[in-house]
């Protein structure tokens, strides 16, 4: 059973989410509804295969959780720039 959902969203979201809606010939409705049954799934993985390309640029290395992104990044530039 469907169900009326009111929302209110920035202008310039709900058009490039129509014409995103309209390339994939499907409703901006179903699309919503799609995105909030993936949150709300208990097996949501299982409905979503993972593209070519996420799977190509994966390498399997964990990043410890320590990391500070920022030090790297200027590290990097440092020696780069030497």
């Amino acid at each position: 059973m469907d169900t009326k959902l009111t929302l209110k969203l920035n202008q310039r979201i709900i058009e490039k989410a129509k014409e995103y809606a309209a390339n994939k010939k499907m409703s901006l409705s179903r699309i919503v509804e799609a995105y909030l049954h993936s949150l709300t799934s208990e097996n949501d993985t299982s409905e979503f295969e993972i593209s070519p390309f996420v799977k190509s640029i994966s390498t399997g290395t964990e990043i410890p959780a320590n990391l500070d992104c920022k030090k790297e990044y200027s590290d990097y530039l440092i020696e780069k720039y030497k």
